[in-house]
């Protein structure tokens, strides 16, 4: 036991007081505070004192101060949030500043699933019950999606007993036997005209690509297209292809050993042997598409008519009698060609728009390929490809040195392409439409490809009289069915449309679950357009006024009363402002009244679109004013249209007007509207076919109708509330069809079995329904599409 005078020190050792004594040695920290200064020196016990503390802690100055800035800063940020509200609340009241906007009302729908069903549910067309369209009211739908997510999921979880190979197996004989070649049937039948020989890729080996295979049905619950019409165009819809019957005949699917991409040689492939069943595999790298098409145009240069003397280039060539002293043509004169007295047939060019340093993936091979086979060499050459090539680098020399121009357009095209290219530059449109204002719109040069795309199809047009018609095409446009079928049914459906109310239905979106029959709607269109859409009893009408914006606006009344239809040219009337060749425009041959529909019938379209020609007036899309060489003082701007997409058919007859009007009158307009425009000034044949176009969400389908036709009496254009107004294309990003739709490229994608916002892929397709299978449906925009393909030795 310690001694009742000693004590614990702070460093934990025991000190007794009595003991220890200061010493001359020690130092000052060691001693003098230990012994009491009262002692005695006798060393006489005496009453024992409380030491003190040797050691004395410092002060905390740094975590006092820290503290202090902590606690100020946060009092000051929270002063900031309370006043920053209050002052935004404040700003809101007095309108100095608006609210975020709220979500769309179209995010609220929910996804549709089936379609991204397998092959092994197929059923047939007629026996199918869609997913959508459903019903009228929303909440409705939204309960028979979650009853669709929930069979989806249901159908995803694959059981011991019922799923594996024996499941597979069973899925796949059900469908395998529904597989049929498809063959689109010819537009121009052997009965008035010279049937097509027949082509192939090598003449000496018969070497040709096969078919396509198709699936007859859909998928189980596929849905309906929201917009268009499968069966007003004449396109089947019995049928649908999923990605080796489709793509199969032009790489997927085999190894690049043999010729093909190397692309889907694994994963998901059940009947896919059955594309090359009766033939070998095509090597595609021994294929020369400009012979092929060469060889097939003279084999079939009996069934249209000759060819007229090719131009000399005078421009170019600097030769000596001017232009209209043309050159012999070094054709062989096919005069005689049309002795049993069947009729001749038109021709056609399609143009692939393309430019130097485009990277061509494997996905883009099959896509022209695709082109190249089912348009060019099916038809026998009614069709004929160019490759319309734009040179970004207006300092090569392409036009002053033949060596550059042909490594230029050697270097922009696929090996299997070359010799099918064109190239054009904007210096050479600035040279060929010189005169043109410069208004640097958006800051962007009037011969820019990006204001006047359609500048060097004009020109091409003009050196290129042999054809009747120009089918102008996109690298991103993709089609899931046959390309000859497509454009050979739109084509005929076009030439069969009566001018009367043509441009009225042009502008306008075709929702057959709405609208009923094209006749039911045909005359609708009518009454909106003699009587307007003012009526309180207008549904649409009162659906659409609040779409997208709560205030009303004086000009939306203005877009609800009747107007006059169109009926001939309608030229602009700016002061100062004329037409070329006025005289040459087609003339009604009686009234609008006295017309019984058939004005127009069995006449070829002059221009043909897939999205509605629409009226750019009072609408706030933001290229409505970029017009050049008219007459647009106190905002007064000649009569227009557009045609969202530049994907069309032009005739010869509108692409020379165009050009004319380019480089005698001065005149052009943003790319999407000069071809309509120019139409709707000389009274030439435009029509818009409503193809069929799916929608990714469940939106009721009145409400859709609303807002997609939200203009000037119920068109889809003329007003501020237009669906094509900026703050409101937001609505067809869930679509198959627009510029920046974003439901386009993931349905593709899913469709190539790629796997998509963490959803789909092949491990999925194995596991579940297997591939998917799609009718025809056009798709845009679908671009760098990456594939995965067979490894091969030697590489990395």
């Amino acid at each position: 036991m310690p001694s009742a005078g000693r004590y614990r020190s702070l460093s934990g050792s025991l000190v007794d007081p009595e003991k220890r004594r200061p010493s001359l040695e020690s130092s000052d920290d060691e001693a003098p505070a230990l012994v009491s200064s009262s002692q005695p020196m006798l060393g006489q016990p005496g009453a024992a004192s409380k030491p003190s503390f040797a050691y004395h802690l410092p002060r905390r100055r740094f975590s006092r101060y820290f503290t202090l800035a902590i606690s100020c800063g946060l009092l000051v940020f929270i002063f900031y949030l309370v006043r920053s509200s209050w002052k935004s609340e404040t700003e809101i009241k007095l309108g100095l500043k608006k609210p975020p906007p709220p979500p769309p009302a179209w995010e609220q729908f929910p996804f549709l699933k089936r379609y991204h069903g397998g092959i092994r549910t197929l059923v047939s067309r007629e026996g199918n019950k869609p997913e959508y369209p459903a019903g009228d009211d929303e909440e409705e739908l939204r309960l028979l999606q979650e009853a669709a997510m929930a069979q989806k999921k249901t159908e995803d979880v694959v059981k011991g007993e019922e799923g594996g190979f024996q499941k597979r197996e069973e899925g796949a004989r059900s469908f395998v036997s529904k597989s049929e070649r498809f063959v689109p049937k010819p537009r121009f039948g052997a009965d008035e005209y010279e049937p097509a020989v027949k082509c192939y890729l090598d003449n000496k080996t018969r070497l040709e690509v096969p078919h396509l295979l198709a699936y007859k049905g859909v998928t189980q619950g596929f849905p309906d297209p929201i917009m268009g019409s499968y069966e007003l165009l004449g396109l089947r819809n019995d049928v649908c292809f999923e990605r080796y019957g489709r793509l199969g005949p032009y790489g997927y699917g085999y190894s690049r050993k043999f010729g093909g991409s190397g692309a889907g040689t694994e994963g998901e492939k059940e009947g896919s042997e059955q594309i090359w069943a009766d033939q070998v595999e095509v090597d595609y790298r021994t294929v020369s598409w400009a012979q092929v098409q060469e060889e097939c145009a003279l084999a079939n240069a009996h069934r249209f008519p000759p060819p007229p003397k090719q131009l000399n280039n005078f421009f170019t060539s600097m030769g000596t009698g001017g232009p209209l002293r043309e050159l012999p043509s070094n054709r062989v004169d096919l005069t005689a060609s049309s002795r049993s007295g069947k009729r001749l047939l038109p021709r056609t060019a399609v143009i692939i728009r393309t430019w130097v340093g485009y990277q061509y993936g494997a996905e883009d091979l099959f896509y022209l390929r695709a082109l190249m086979s089912e348009l060019a060499i099916s038809s026998g050459t009614e069709y004929v490809l160019h490759f319309l090539i734009h040179v970004k680098d207006d300092n090569l020399q392409i036009w002053a040195d033949e060596e550059t121009y042909n490594r230029v357009v050697d270097e922009a095209l696929p090996a299997e392409f070359l010799g099918m290219g064109t190239l054009w530059s904007e210096r050479q449109m600035g040279l060929i439409y010189g005169g043109v204002a410069e208004s640097f719109y958006r800051d962007l040069p009037v011969h820019g490809a990006y204001r006047s795309t359609y500048m060097p199809v004009q020109y091409f047009a003009h050196q290129h009289p042999e054809y009747d018609f120009f089918w102008h095409w996109e690298m991103d446009v993709r089609y899931t069915g046959h390309w000859y079928h497509l454009f050979s049914q739109v084509s005929s459906w076009a030439a069969q449309q009566p001018r009367k109310g043509l441009w009225e239905r042009n502008g306008r979106f075709y929702v057959p679950s709405e609208h009923g029959s094209w006749e039911d709607f045909r005359q609708m269109v009518r009454v909106q357009t003699e009587h307007g859409t003012s009526q309180k009893s207008n549904m649409y009408g009162k659906m659409g006024q609040d779409a997208g914006d709560s205030q009303h606006n004086p000009l939306d009344d203005a877009g609800r009363r009747p107007e006059a239809p169109m009926w001939g040219p309608l030229p602009p009337s700016g002061e100062g402002d004329s037409t070329a060749d006025p005289d040459n425009d087609p003339k009604p041959p009686t009234t609008y009244d006295k017309d019984q529909y058939t004005w127009g019938v069995g006449e070829e379209a002059d221009f043909i679109t897939f999205n509605p020609l629409f009226d750019p007036h009072t609408t706030n899309w933001i290229l409505a004013e970029d017009v050049t060489g008219y007459n647009t003082t106190s905002h007064h701007y000649p009569p227009r249209r557009t045609a969202i997409i530049t994907a069309s058919r032009l005739s010869r007859r509108l692409l020379q007007t165009m050009h004319r009007e380019t480089s005698m009158k001065r005149h052009t307009m943003f790319s999407e509207m000069w071809p309509g425009s120019i139409a709707l000034h000389h009274g030439y044949k435009a029509v818009y076919a409503p193809h069929p176009v799916y929608i990714d969400r469940a939106w009721p389908t009145a409400y859709l109708t609303a807002i997609f036709n939200n203009g000037l009496n119920g068109a889809a254009g003329g007003s501020r509330t237009s669906v094509f107004s900026d703050e409101r294309q937001h609505n067809f990003r869930g679509t198959t069809w627009y510029y920046d739709a974003g439901f386009a490229p993931n349905l593709w994608k899913r469709w190539l079995g790629k796997r998509v916002d963490n959803d789909g892929g092949e491990q999925a397709e194995v596991a579940a329904e297997g591939r998917m299978c799609l009718p025809g449906m056009l798709v845009h925009p679908v671009k760098g599409v990456e594939l995965v393909f067979e490894h091969q030795v030697g590489e990395g």
